[in-house]
Formats: C-alpha cells, sequence, structure tokens
C-alpha cells in the first residue's frame, strides 16, 4: 500500500533494523516503506501505547499522536509507555517525546486535542494508515465513518475484561467497522467499558498485534486481517478468527454527524 520511492537507508538504519530486513517479504524495499509510512495512532492508552513504542521501533517514518488526556494514576498498569512522574501531564506529548528519544530517525506529529467530526477530516487525510487504539463508541463511528470518506485504512483493535479484538477495515475493498456493528449499541453496561475492569497485560498483546497489521499492510506482506476478526481469550488463553464480509450500503457516506449524540444509550 506504501510506495516505494526513492529513499535511502543510513548504514545505521540498516544495522538498527536488519532483523527486519533479513525477513522474506520485507528486505530493504520493506523498511524502506516503512520509513517512508504515514501512521496516525488515535488513543495513546492502553491500546497505543504497545502500538507507538512497536511502529516507532520499527522506524515507521511518520507517525501522528492523538490523544487530550492527561495520564492518571490508575492508567499505570496498562499504559506502560508512561511512569509515575509523569501523572498529571498530557499523553500525547509525553508519548512524543518518549517516542523521539527511543528512535530519533521517527517525526513524531503531536495533536493533542479531541478528535471531533468538525476536524477528523482535515488531521486523518495526510496519513496513509489510522490506527483505531481508542475506548469509546463515538471516536470509533466517527473515525470510521471519516476513513471511508478519505478512503483510509483503518486498524482497529478493542479490549473488554480478558478478551480482545482486532480487524482491519477498508482495505482493498474489504469490509468496514460498520460491517461489524452497523449500529452502535444502546446498553448503557456496554458503552461504560471501563468499569468492567481490563487486564493491564492483554493491552501488550492486542496492542502488538494490531501494530503488526500495520506492519505487514505498510510492506505488503502476510495475511492481513480485512474480512476477518481476531477474538483472543486471554481468561481461557485460546483464540479464533471469524469471517466479516463487506455491505456495501454500509459504504454510503458522504457526511460526518454528532457521534455523541448518535451513540447516545438508551435510557
Amino acid at each position: 500500500m506504501i510506495k516505494l520511492v526513492e529513499i535511502e537507508l543510513s548504514k545505521q538504519e540498516q544495522l538498527q533494523y536488519s532483523r527486519q530486513i533479513m525477513l522474506t517479504g520485507i528486505g530493504v524495499d520493506g523498511q524502506k516503506k516503512i520509513k517512508n509510512a504515514k501512521v496516525l495512532v488515535v488513543g495513546a492508552g492502553g491500546l497505543g501505547s504497545p502500538v507507538l513504542q512497536y511502529l516507532t521501533a520499527a522506524g515507521v517514518g511518520t507517525i501522528g499522536v492523538v490523544d487530550n488526556d492527561e495520564l492518571a494514576i490508575s492508567n499505570l498498569p496498562r499504559q506502560v509507555l508512561y511512569a509515575k512522574n509523569d501523572i498529571g501531564m498530557q499523553k500525547a506529548i509525553i508519548a512524543s517525546k518518549k517516542l523521539v528519544k527511543n528512535n530519533p530517525n521517527v517525526n513524531c506529529i503531536i495533536h493533542n486535542l479531541f478528535l471531533t467530526d468538525d476536524r477528523v477530516l482535515k488531521i486523518i487525510k495526510n496519513y496513509d494508515i489510522i490506527v483505531d487504539a481508542t475506548d469509546n463508541l463515538p471516536a470509533r463511528y466517527l473515525l470510521n465513518d471519516a476513513c471511508i470518506m478519505l478512503n483510509k485504512i483503518m486498524a482497529h483493535a478493542s479490549i473488554y475484561k480478558f478478551q480482545g479484538m482486532v480487524s482491519v477495515f477498508n482495505f482493498k475493498k474489504g469490509p468496514s467497522y460498520r460491517c461489524l456493528f452497523p449500529f452502535p449499541p444502546r446498553s448503557p453496561k456496554i458503552l461504560e467499558s471501563g468499569s468492567a475492569g481490563i487486564m493491564g497485560a492483554l493491552v501488550g498483546i492486542i496492542g502488538s498485534i494490531q501494530a503488526a497489521e500495520v506492519i505487514k499492510i505498510i510492506c505488503g506482506v502476510g495475511e492481513v486481517l480485512s474480512g476477518k476478526v481476531l477474538i483472543y481469550d486471554m481468561y481461557n488463553n485460546t483464540s479464533c478468527k471469524y469471517v466479516l464480509n463487506r455491505v456495501d450500503e454500509n459504504f454510503m457516506i458522504d457526511e460526518l454527524i454528532d457521534y455523541e449524540e448518535y451513540c447516545k444509550p438508551s435510557l
């Protein structure tokens, strides 16, 4: 999906990414694609932490970080990008500083804001792949519809208690998030997933899979989770994949709406 351009890898980069370059399907050309890629990660929390760290370590050239939350002490068990002395600081700002420190070759762009229908198109148009690492339904439907309007790939993951889900939407005429969930559920219990509890290690597993899907898409290697939904159950240590079919009417989107109102639960 990412075009191979006239871009070179320095000797230091060739050494740094040598284990990736050795892989069949990646090689030097694949690493150049990774360096040329622009990926936007929406959400710098539990899922965003491993996604951002692994995309940075892999050498993705431009990484955008969207988040306007401050780090809280209750975030630390699962948001391992941060430390206790970061509490009270803006996640997007802290994350970008740590990522660039870990890999100075990466251009990290901070979007320290709440993603809304009046600004999402302007932001995501500059990126090749959009990573949905959000934790709420309005943001997921907003991202899905915006990605459809701009024909952007959306790598999605979500967590609930001991279970995680990963899929890739809007990839090579594959299904979208609305093909999985045409309409938001109306139960308040479903919308308040944070109150159900989250196993910290689970977000590391699911976020790592999500990051791997992004790298596979960039390099054009392997079987991408498009038209498939991967479910991993940490409690029973089981996993399964479900087939997801495209529904063409879910792609007939030409405007964005008020997603907070759209996803409001029924009383």
